[in-house]
């Protein structure tokens, strides 16, 4: 017989533990399904400090962070499936049906009304970014370099170069760098960091580490290990300047050159992803556009802060709760927007016909823009005006509104920026 729950959370990272614990909090039966042996996902290996300043007030590290959550998460008695992978998911009818394996009941099914996607994120390859060269060990993704020095306890170069200027490689520059590894640079093919600006000053300035801007590798030197590589600067489009290239020594390159959200379950189940988050498309519930899929934390964007993923986990998991309970039809509309001034806004839509009219949007700034003005109008309405000194790529904005004006003569929202 399968076994039913109200609530399934694939991913027992900060977004799915956020999510339990709202979706439990509604008396729904509640299943957390993580892949690794214990709950966490990432925070686990992040030992620097900077966790928690929304939701807790005080600074964390990362594994105080996630414990914190999975300590509530067991003591509210929410059921957590680890080392547990899924296999496939269908929606059968009303109901999702889930293949599970792991190594105490091998392959099995479940099933569940509501399904959330805490799914996080992968990091991107050297191979995915187009550099050129053999395939020499020593050439590691920033995440993997994290895991190895403050997990495994291994330093994996002692002359490094880091590429991209992502916070993971900032803080990783850091890391390695209080371990004794000599950082050349950190290289960065855009003309503006990519990293939070905290992250520029206590990471690289405080430790005399140098960003090279508009640069990047385009040849990695190395049979069996890395012994140096090609560094070219690049122009707007970022295409290699032929001959301005560098040659510099090195036993390790560590790439910090993006993340992608991990929807191949969101895929599979045909639901529509955003082209620019690479996360599905939600409303302001986080409900993707198939009933009954919520989707959460990287999985849907990928944030800057953890307070704001399990803020996101948060209401997915209540709102998927809500859903299977009592299930309510759906009058979406999209939020209108222009691709020159904004990378994206989260949700994409909005559902009139839902009781939640306090919407949460997150934004990102296409470019650097001093002095500017965000505005949200319906009609004649403005449901949001505020002036920010300075909008930052890297620096996701938090908007909070009131969409209860709303009428059926205006039914259009609009994210406009001045300045």
């Amino acid at each position: 017989m399968l076994e039913i729950y109200d609530v399934v959370i694939i991913g027992g990272g900060p977004a799915g533990l956020a999510a339990g614990l709202a979706a439990k909090k509604q008396e729904s039966n509640v299943l957390i399904i993580e892949r690794e042996s214990h709950p966490g996902g990432i925070l686990k290996q992040c030992i620097h400090d900077g966790f928690g300043l929304i939701r807790f007030k005080e600074k964390l590290s990362g594994p105080e962070y996630a414990e914190r959550y999975i300590k509530m998460v067991l003591e509210s008695g929410i059921s957590i499936l680890t080392s547990t992978f899924v296999t496939d998911v269908k929606k059968v009818n009303e109901r999702f049906e889930i293949t599970l394996v792991n190594s105490l009941s091998g392959v099995f099914n479940i099933t569940s009304k509501a399904l959330v996607l805490a799914n996080g994120c992968r990091e991107r390859t050297a191979k995915q970014v187009g550099i050129h060269g053999t395939r020499p060990a020593g050439v590691y993704t920033a995440g993997l370099t994290q895991h190895l020095v403050n997990i495994s306890g291994y330093l994996p170069c002692k002359r490094c170069v880091v590429l991209g200027s992502g916070d993971i490689g900032l803080i990783m520059a850091r890391r390695l760098a209080l371990e004794g590894a000599k950082v050349v640079g950190v290289y960065e093919a855009k003309k503006t960091p990519s990293g939070l600006s905290r992250n520029i000053a206590q990471c690289l300035d405080d430790y005399n580490i140098p960003l090279y801007l508009s640069r990047t590798i385009t040849k990695i030197v190395g049979e069996d290990r890395v012994v140096g590589v090609e560094i070219s600067e690049v122009d707007e489009n970022m295409k290699p300047y032929f001959g301005t290239e560098e040659y510099i020594e090195c036993d390790g390159v560590i790439l910090s050159v993006g993340l992608i959200p991990e929807n191949e379950i969101a895929e599979a189940l045909g639901i529509e992803i955003d082209k620019s988050t690479k996360g599905p498309i939600v409303d302001q519930n986080f409900m993707t556009m198939l009933e009954g899929v919520f989707s959460c934390g990287n999985a849907l964007h990928v944030n800057d802060l953890v307070d704001y993923v399990s803020e996101s986990g948060e209401l997915a998991g209540k709102n998927a709760a809500l859903y299977a309970n009592s299930k309510t039809s759906r009058e979406n509309i999209s939020l209108e927007y222009s691709s020159k001034d904004f990378l994206y806004v989260v949700p994409q839509r909005i559902d009139l016909k839902s009781e939640n009219k306090k919407v949460i949007l997150y934004i990102r700034s296409r470019e650097i823009k001093n002095k500017a003005v965000i505005r949200v109008t319906s009609g004649k309405n403005i449901l949001f005006n505020k002036k920010y000194g300075v909008l930052r790529p890297p620096e996701m904005e938090r908007l909070e509104l009131d969409i209860s004006s709303i009428n059926e003569d205006s039914r259009e929202i609009n994210i406009l920026m001045e300045g």
